[in-house]
């Protein structure tokens, strides 16, 4: 990382400000949230004193660097793959058997490394749905729909999840978050097995007549707009190997980087124009959620710059020097703020230990490296808050009449007592 001046601590209240505005108004004011407008004047607001602080203490090259080479690769990243997973529509209703549900939260926890956890969470959110529509009991299977597909499932590449596109940023290789296999293999296999258990058990106290319309009513599983999992493909490749691991000419020059971003696009670009119009409506599609990442982010990306810089200055003061540690501070603000910021200010924080010896990966020890990659995709699923994908199909369910828990129920029901014991069983097994 380039040298910059020092920062008061004062300089990171905009940072929090944001976070808290991100964490608090969706429950406070929902309906003032629901405008992205309001979304982009908040973040506007918020940036513009860390703006003017930024070039008064001497750091406006670390912003430039941190709008141009992360912000702008991070939203290239997410539409693009919100472009192309949109222009995919599978339909259908098949019996609502446990052992169906279980295969399509298990298809759903592949596809979330693969495509994104949006981009599986909004694929397949509505096929389950419709499936389990004759079902009168099915609260807990969008509850775990939330915990597979929308967050664990996503460890292992950085398409899965922003956190770890962002560490994939910071120097970590594309092959080594195949490398978290084991973690996402544990706690997915046991979220599906007790979904499994839990499943059965609300299967057997459903009315049989449901059960029997249920077994009648078929209609065979089709995808449409299969074109765009060559453009899926496209951005896959580009992010594996369009880096400095395999084009030396990048560390000449990071511009150069921008190649895999234009091939990125282009792939994006691709999908809009192949894909018939129909059906993206089909999808539901429309640009609302984008544009709120987009205008959210920008808020983030520009108030965390002084928090990142007085992280590495101070790091050594703030005593979080073990992989526990980062794995549980890591898990701790990602569920009650959003686990992308989370994850890049506590790289940081380990950055700024200046610890060289060992096994280093993206500038630091590879075992913190680990804690704080595995924590913030994990923990993203403990709140709704957690992770962009959480709401969002939290909001698809209720426009289907599914009454989801609130923000309390979920934790008390569903994360706290199921959720939090095996992530913390993740952490004595393997974050050591």
């Amino acid at each position: 990382m380039e040298k910059f001046n020092d920062v008061s601590v004062f300089s990171i209240i905009p940072f929090v400000l944001m976070l808290l505005a991100i964490a608090v108004l969706p429950i406070t004011s929902p309906h003032f949230w629901e405008s992205n407008r309001n979304k982009l004047i908040i973040a506007i607001t918020l940036s513009i004193p860390e703006i003017i602080y930024i070039f008064y203490v001497g750091n406006e090259g670390h912003l430039f660097h941190t709008i141009f080479f992360d912000y702008i690769p991070f939203i290239i990243l997410l539409g693009s793959l919100f472009v192309i997973t949109g222009g995919i529509h599978l339909s259908g209703d098949i019996e609502a058997k446990p052992l169906t549900n279980v295969f399509i939260l298990g298809i759903g926890a592949v596809l979330a490394s693969f495509m994104g956890t949006t981009g599986a969470s909004m694929l397949l959110i509505r096929p389950i749905i419709q499936i389990n529509g004759e079902r009168k009991l099915k609260v807990h299977t969008i509850l775990f729909f939330i915990g597979i597909v929308a967050n664990c499932g996503g460890l292992m590449t950085p398409l899965g999840d922003p956190p770890l596109f962002m560490m994939y940023l910071r120097g970590a290789p594309f092959f080594w978050f195949l490398e978290l296999f084991v973690e996402w293999f544990f706690v997915n296999a046991m979220l599906l097995l007790i979904y499994f258990i839990v499943d059965s058990y609300y299967y057997k106290k459903e009315n049989p007549k449901d059960i029997s319309f249920d077994k009648t009513n078929i209609k065979p599983l089709k995808i449409e707009g299969k074109r765009n999992f060559i453009f899926l493909l496209g951005v896959v490749l580009s992010v594996a190997f369009i880096n400095e691991h395999y084009f030396p000419l990048i560390h000449e020059s990071e511009y150069y980087r921008f190649v895999r971003e234009a091939v990125i696009l282009a792939m994006a670009i691709l999908s809009l124009l192949f894909t018939p119009k129909l059906l993206r409506v089909s999808n539901n599609f429309n640009w609302h959620p984008i544009e709120e990442v987009a205008y959210l982010f920008l808020g983030i990306f520009i108030t965390m710059d002084s928090a990142l810089i007085y992280l590495v200055k101070h790091a050594n003061e703030l005593g979080i020097t073990t992989p526990t540690q980062f794995y549980y501070y890591t898990g701790i603000l990602s569920s009650f703020l959003d686990n992308t910021p989370t994850a890049v200010t506590l790289h940081s924080l380990a950055e700024g230990l200046n610890i060289t010896t060992g096994e280093m990966v993206a500038n630091i020890p590879e075992i913190l490296l680990k804690a704080i990659s595995v924590s913030a995709v994990f923990f993203g699923s403990m709140t709704y808050i957690g992770n962009g994908p959480n709401f969002m199909v939290k909001a698809v369910a209720e426009q289907s009449g599914i009454k989801m828990p609130d923000f309390i129920s979920y934790m008390i029901k569903f994360s706290l007592i199921l959720l939090l014991p095996l992530f913390i069983l993740a952490e004595l097994f393997f974050i050591r």
